[in-house]
């Protein structure tokens, strides 16, 4: 497309020719001066009235006073417009990605150049609690789809200079706004600079959602383990920010990314933080006890019948002895049909309508329990093992699509090769948490490699109080979080800080904070 002329009728044409959809709209108007204007806008992202008071309305009247019919001018132009913002463009493509964005055209007679007024009104959802997130104690906020909204929200909870918003775009099609946040002088520049690199690299015709992102950022392709952190909730990300990660928000989706993750994450939850140290510690060893649960519990009952029986008390032994009698499935194809059962009733209530699916879940479940148990094609000690694995895995929501994929194994190699099968599988897993990384953080950190200092935020939790600096493993450029002084505001008698104890040297940054 060409430049721009000073014709308004050909300017109007030429951009009409590229932007030929029907709900780009041409809004005509003539000046106080006599001058002809035109705005192009996308009907339905734009607020109609605010363009009309603050950009319509104050050219109308120039020129009124005077009476005359003079020339409208640039300087004229970018004195009456009341917007804070306004961009002069001489460039025709990036007008036309200016008003797709939702932003609006100003183009005037005699003028060869276009003023984008920023107007943009797309349509939002209100913020609310999210449903992925709920917590008794803490923030009720939730992002939303609108990045600018959620970036305010992480603004309102970090009112610091040094929180940074870098702004990319990915998608060829989509145009997709996407918002790189972290602290400077906290996060380490390596990671926020690989982040932006590889979003930057990203040629896809559209983006919709947050998870393509996560899926670009991961070093492997094809991993059951996650590599990015994700979250629904502000006062979550703008503490992993506090903590020096980097953090990706994305136009479109209500959940936000974080880099590095690490895998001890999925097992911390954000009430953890609102509640004393050791409930917080009660309920991320249930957490980790319950996830052990479901993942192993359907391998073993399989492995017990099978190849070990003494594996189980002799008096629950008899008991499953004279449940199974007479059926005419085998146990390894009767836990697998059992789980299967349990995963199509949970994508059944999730894809029906609110109002039945609870109930025909439940229902769905009982009914075919008790049927099944009583025509003799299951076991009732198979579906309460099979029920309690479902429960124990929901106890960690950011786990469920790993835990369901490893349950999968676990029973097929438990069928197949009995506890060998079971111990060969859990040696593999591990040695992969071991050696997988990203971001140049290792997953299984801060227990490899041992960082003792981490430790205090692991699955036992120490007091706010205690966490005086930030987690090394993110190679944070400020370490320390809590000043040496106590609430009272009295320096501590006989006692160094970690970081003091850590020979590290402190400065002050001028921001409250201390630096090495």
């Amino acid at each position: 497309m060409e430049n721009l002329t000073e014709k308004l009728e050909e300017n109007i044409r030429a951009l009409k020719g590229v932007l030929a959809s029907e709900d780009i709209l041409v809004y005509t108007f003539r000046a106080g001066c006599g001058t002809d204007c035109a705005i192009l806008y996308a009907d339905g992202i734009v607020d109609k009235a605010v363009l009309g008071d603050l950009a319509a309305r104050p050219l109308a009247e120039i020129g009124k006073k005077e009476g005359g019919r003079a020339a409208l001018t640039e300087k004229a132009v970018r004195e009456s417009l009341l917007f804070p913002e306004v961009k002069e463009l001489t460039d025709p493509e990036e007008m036309c990605r200016e008003v797709l964005d939702g932003n609006c055209l100003l183009l005037a007679d005699g003028i060869a150049e276009g003023f984008v007024v920023g107007a943009k009104k797309p349509p939002v959802r209100a913020v609310a609690e999210p449903p992925t997130g709920v917590a008794v104690k803490g923030p009720r906020e939730g992002f939303i789809e609108d990045v600018k909204t959620n970036m305010s929200l992480v603004r309102k909870r970090l009112k610091s200079p040094a929180l940074r918003f870098e702004m990319l775009k990915a998608g060829r099609r989509s145009e997709t706004n996407i918002a790189v946040c972290w602290l400077e002088g906290i996060a380490d520049a390596d990671v926020r600079e690989e982040v932006s690199r590889k979003i930057g690299a990203i040629d896809i015709d559209y983006i919709p959602d947050s998870s393509y992102i996560a899926d670009f950022l991961s070093p492997e392709k094809h991993s059951v383990f996650r590599r990015v952190g994700t979250t629904e909730k502000p006062d979550v990300f703008a503490a992993k920010l506090a903590e020096g990660r980097v953090g990706i928000l994305v136009d479109g989706s209500p959940i936000a990314l974080t880099a590095p993750f690490l895998f001890l994450e999925d097992l911390q939850s954000a009430e953890d933080y609102y509640v004393s140290p050791f409930m917080a510690s009660v309920f991320r060893a249930i957490r980790f006890f319950a996830a052990l649960v479901s993942l192993l519990l359907p391998a073993f009952y399989v492995c017990s019948q099978l190849f070990k029986t003494q594996l189980l008390p002799l008096g629950l032994t008899l008991t499953i002895a004279s449940g199974i009698q007479g059926l005419p499935l085998s146990p390894s194809l009767e836990m697998f049909l059992l789980l299967l059962v349990l995963e199509v009733l949970k994508e059944a209530s999730i894809r029906m309508p609110r109002y039945v699916g609870m109930s025909l879940s439940v229902v769905g479940a009982l009914v075919l329990g008790e049927a099944a148990v009583s025509a003799g094609f299951v076991s009732t000690p198979a579906i309460i093992i099979v029920a309690f694995s479902g429960i124990c895995l929901y106890t960690v929501p950011d786990f469920v699509e790993a835990g369901s994929i490893l349950r999968w194994l676990y029973l097929l190699v438990a069928g197949s090769l009995g506890p060998f099968g079971i111990v060969l599988l859990s040696a593999f897993l591990l040695y992969y948490l071991l050696s997988a990384e990203a971001f140049g953080t290792p997953l299984l950190a801060p227990f490899s490699p041992l960082v003792p200092h981490d430790l205090k935020d692991s699955v036992v939790k120490y007091g706010i109080q205690s966490l005086t600096e930030r987690p090394r493993i993110f190679r944070p450029e400020n370490r320390v979080r809590l000043s040496a002084k106590n609430p009272c505001g009295e320096k501590g008698k006989g006692k160094k800080s970690d970081a003091e104890k850590g020979g590290i040297e402190k400065t002050d940054d001028g921001q409250g904070g201390k630096t090495r």
